[in-house]
Formats: C-alpha cells, sequence, structure tokens
C-alpha cells in the first residue's frame, strides 16, 4: 500500500472510488505529455514511492509535464531512492479528508472518523482537525466503510490512513493510504479517546481490537498546527535553520498538547523536514478549540530560528476558515499576492504603538534607576521627566506619541487617542501580559536596540519598530541612510541548502523567469529563475556547493 501505483489499483479491486489517471509507470517525459493529453490537462505527477508532498508536480501544460516530470523524478531519486512516477487527473479546488483505520491480525478493521487537512502548501499540511466540518454522517460512514473494505482487502493490522480527495459536491476519490503513523494522528486521539500508539503495539503483540465501530465516539473538536521553521513571507514557508536559543511551550494553558523532540539548543538543519513541533488544541466545540490555539501560539516562546506562527495565527482566525469555506488552495487563494503577516486595523496599530511606547519608557527608567547608596561620594541627580515626547517609526510612518506613567500602569497618547497601558514590565520575561484598556495581549520583545529598533511580537506577525525621543528624532536626521542594493541582476539563495544543478554559464544569454540553477533544501527542490533579461557576468556556484541563505548565486551584467 505504499506504493502508489499498486495501491491504486487494490483500491479499484475492493471497490474504492479512485481518480481518474494513468496507472503503470511513465518511463519518459515524450510519453508523460502522451499520457497527459489523453487524460487531459491539469494533472498531477506524482512519486510512486513518496509522501510528504515531496516529488509532486501539478502540470497545466505539455512544457510544464516535461519540467515536472524531470523534477520529481530527481527528488523521487533523492528522497525515497525511487524515481517512478504516475500521472492522473488534478482535482481542482479539492478538499483532504483522510480516514484513520485500525485494524488487526484477526480480521478485524475499524474506522475512527476523519481528519480535515485542506490547509496545504507545496502539497503538505500545515493545519489540520478534527472531525471535519464539511462531512455530514453519511458521507463519513461511506467513505469509512471503504477505508476498511481496503484495509481488510490487503489483510492490513496497524494504524493506518486512507487518504481522500472530496469535491464540493461530496464526492470523494481515494488518494493513497498511509501505512504508519501519521503526524496528525493526535487529534484523532483527542475525539475519540483512544492512544493509537497503545492500540498499535497491542495488535503488533498479536492481540484482537477492544472496540467495535460502535464504541467510536466524536467528542468534542481537535486542531493541530504543525509548527515549522520555515520564512512563512517566502512562498508561504521556505525552510530556515539554525540553533533554539530560547525555547518555552505552551503546556500551562488548559487543553493543549506539544509533540516535539527538540529542546533549547537544538540545531535545525538542512538535512531534514523543518518541523519544530505539533500544536495541538483540543475544546467542547469548534470555536473553543481554535481559541485555545490562538492563546496558545500567542504563548509559544520560539527563538533561534524563523518559525511559521504569523501564519498559524492568521490563518485559524481568518473567516474563511472559521466558517470552514476552505480547499487545498486555500492559501494561494487567501493571500494572491504571498503572506504578508497580520494586517492592523487602526485600533490595533494605535494599541501596539502604546505597548512599545510603554516598552521603551520602561527600559529607559530601568536604566535611570541606581542603587541608593548613603555615603555616595557622588551626589546622584536623578532626571525627572512627566512626559516623554516620542517619535514611533512603524511601516515607513512617523507617529508622534506622548507616553506618562504612574506605577505600573502608562498613560499613551496616540493619534489623538489615549489608551493606559497595564504591565509587570519584567522585561527579561519572553512573555509579557499587557493590557491595553481592558484587552488582554500577549507580546514578545525580541529585541531592543541602543539605537531604538525594538522588534515584537503582536498578534502572532513580528512588527519592527523604531523609537527615538523627540530630541534624537531631530539630530537623526543628519544621519545618512544605506543605500539598497540593486537586487535585479543579482541572484542570492533565498534559503540554505545544496546546488544540484547550474543551467548557465558566464557569457551566456537569459531571459527573464528563465531558470538559472536548482537548489535542494530539506529534500525538496527549487528552481531559481532570472529576475531580469541579460547576459551572465559571473556565476559562484556549483553543483554539490552548499550556500546559505543570501550567499551569491548568480551575477547579470
Amino acid at each position: 500500500m505504499g506504493d502508489k501505483i499498486e495501491s491504486k489499483l487494490l483500491a479499484k479491486n475492493a471497490k474504492v472510488n479512485t481518480i481518474p489517471g494513468f496507472d503503470g509507470v511513465v518511463k519518459d517525459a515524450d510519453e508523460a505529455v502522451r499520457i497527459a493529453r489523453e487524460i487531459g490537462y491539469p494533472v498531477m505527477i506524482k512519486a510512486s514511492a513518496g509522501g510528504g508532498g515531496k516529488g509532486m508536480r501539478i502540470a497545466w501544460d505539455d512544457e510544464e509535464t516535461r519540467d515536472g516530470f524531470r523534477f520529481s523524478s530527481q527528488e523521487a531519486a533523492s528522497s525515497f531512492g525511487d524515481d517512478r512516477l504516475l500521472i492522473e487527473k488534478f482535482i481542482d479546488n479539492p478538499r483532504h479528508i483522510e480516514v484513520q483505520v485500525l485494524g488487526d491480525k484477526h480480521g478485524n478493521a475499524l474506522w475512527l472518523n476523519e481528519r480535515e487537512c485542506s490547509i496545504q502548501r507545496r502539497n503538505q499540511k500545515v493545519v489540520e482537525e478534527a472531525p471535519s466540518l464539511f462531512l455530514d454522517s453519511e458521507t463519513r460512514r461511506a467513505m469509512g466503510e471503504q477505508a476498511v473494505a481496503l484495509a481488510k482487502a490487503v489483510n492490513y493490522s496497524s494504524a493506518g490512513t486512507v487518504e481522500f480527495l472530496v469535491d464540493s459536491k461530496k464526492n470523494f476519490y481515494f488518494l493513497e493510504m498511509n501505512t504508519r503513523l501519521q503526524v496528525e494522528h493526535p487529534v484523532t486521539e483527542c475525539i475519540t479517546g483512544l492512544d493509537l500508539v497503545q492500540e498499535m503495539i497491542r495488535v503488533a503483540k498479536g492481540y484482537p481490537l477492544r472496540h467495535k465501530q460502535a464504541d467510536i465516539p466524536i467528542n468534542g473538536w481537535a486542531v493541530e498546527c504543525r509548527v515549522y521553521a520555515e520564512d512563512p513571507y517566502k512562498s508561504f514557508g521556505l525552510p530556515s535553520i539554525g540553533r533554539l536559543s530560547q525555547y518555552q511551550e505552551p503546556i500551562h494553558l488548559p487543553g493543549v498538547r506539544v509533540d516535539s523532540g527538540i529542546q533549547p539548543g537544538s540545531d535545525i538543519s538542512i538535512y531534514y523536514d523543518p518541523m519544530i513541533s505539533k500544536l495541538i488544541t483540543y475544546g467542547s466545540d469548534r470555536r473553543e478549540a481554535l481559541k485555545r490555539m490562538e492563546d496558545a501560539l500567542d504563548n509559544y516562546v520560539i527563538r533561534g530560528v524563523t518559525h511559521n506562527i504569523a501564519l498559524l495565527r492568521e490563518v485559524i482566525i481568518n473567516s474563511r476558515f472559521v466558517k470552514g469555506d476552505i480547499n487545498t488552495k486555500f492559501l494561494s487563494d487567501v493571500y494572491p499576492d504571498g503572506f504578508k503577516g497580520h494586517q492592523l486595523t487602526e485600533n490595533e496599530r494605535n494599541q501596539l504603538l502604546a505597548i512599545a511606547s510603554s516598552l521603551f519608557v520602561a527600559s529607559q527608567l530601568r536604566a535611570h534607576h541606581f542603587q541608593e547608596d548613603e555615603n555616595s561620594r557622588v551626589p546622584i541627580v536623578k532626571p525627572q521627566v512627566a512626559d516623554w515626547e516620542l517619535s514611533v517609526k512603524l511601516h515607513d510612518e512617523v507617529y508622534t506619541v506622548v507616553a506618562s506613567n504612574s506605577g505600573p500602569t502608562f498613560s499613551v497618547e496616540v493619534d489623538e487617542s489615549k489608551l493606559n497601558v497595564t504591565s509587570t514590565w519584567n522585561l527579561a520575561s519572553p512573555l509579557l501580559s499587557v493590557n491595553v484598556d481592558g484587552t488582554q495581549r500577549m507580546i514578545q520583545c525580541l529585541s531592543r536596540e541602543a539605537g531604538g529598533n525594538m522588534s515584537i511580537q503582536f498578534l502572532g506577525t513580528v512588527y519592527k519598530v523604531h523609537i527615538l525621543t523627540r530630541l534624537a528624532a531631530e539630530l537623526n536626521k543628519f544621519m545618512l541612510e544605506k543605500a539598497s542594493e540593486d537586487t535585479s541582476s543579482i541572484l542570492r539563495s533565498p534559503m540554505p541548502g545544496v546546488v544540484v544543478a547550474v543551467s548557465v554559464k558566464p557569457g551566456d544569454l537569459v531571459t527573464e523567469g528563465q531558470e538559472i540553477c536548482v537548489i535542494e533544501a530539506m529534500k525538496m527542490q527549487n528552481s531559481m529563475t532570472a529576475g531580469k533579461t541579460g547576459k551572465v557576468k559571473s556565476v559562484h556556484c556549483k553543483a554539490g556547493d552548499t550556500v546559505g541563505e543570501g550567499d551569491l548565486l548568480v551575477e547579470l551584467e
């Protein structure tokens, strides 16, 4: 069942709905084009031995089929040591819903409800939940029964997952079977109360299943977010590497579970999958599970690597997601120009400015605080500042802010509105709970520099704020700006990885969008293209080189 070509034939024989396509092995790019034309575009080219989104490409025309064949076979060979590919019809705008099955060695098999896994990027899941808002009990039972029929047809014994694509009319098609425990299994454990790993061990020992189909409940709702070491601002998540300098899981909150294999000081390298952890929240209904996820993401401390918490938090509060109006193209539909972080409302912007100003003043006051010493030879004159007039820059806009404090509460005037900000102002703590006019916010101050630059994680997104006193702001006008680099004539690596192939040499003429080289990072191959039409001046990499993020690859004249 781990072989996509074999499993599709078995599924057909077990009377399971399958996607129309070519069931054999595709020999070369020409045959791929011929088959794709027969099935009708768009088609999905995928590795027979594949999984985890590796070795998969969607093709809308002959040229994309040729490229897809080349990339998929290379990725499949590097990830699975098996470059066999199959081609099938690509179902546009589907949902990805899978059924958990559990079989024993005595011919028994159960389905343990479904998981909705439609939020994906590059065919890899990002957010999963159980149950699915979309299925009615009839469709759920039909999918469950087909999944069990398939498991019984191959005498399957253990926990496994049968994945389906479901279209808008609730037609479902067999996609593949994962003959293992899946990353997202905890959401099923939460709603059924079964410990799947324990059940797998019992089955392996030879015990019969302890439960009947009628015993399997749906209690409550569970959501899982995959927390990755990725930069979500680059095609929804290009891998990032580094060492975790600080790491704190939000397991002190109710209904939160974190499955991870790392600790402070762990390295995230280019050789493995970039997942940091799986964050799972459970509630009596979907609303409670999502609210708990929001709080858990705000309370999660990850420093040292770039992570995708901003994207996860935006997805779970998005109105389309909350309504359940989702499909596998959700991310590209909602963010057609790429993910840009949380877009602040005017009220949220004022809250952020008030919090940042209060943090700035709190750190200044701490710097002014001297240890009292009666025998001090130098009399200390304490600076008395009643109101702090500040110039705060956010997103290239400059705001005038006036802040004053009495104890832990700061009164801040921003944009003609007055806000009261209260906190313990423990500047050493990675998490800071702040109350702004009765609204509780959990923020993280990631960095504070003497020059007034501050990075604050607010509503999941990291904002860069530049704060100066009025005098410093006036003097700052005389500081020279650093000239920015012309990026159109140079190609830098957007991520750390290994150069697989270089397609150009000095003197070559290239057109905009032409492939210049291919970089493999964490088993995924990424094609780097020219930003403009021009002549290659120099090539700074060769196949087999290891490159870091920002390294110069190719220069154009």
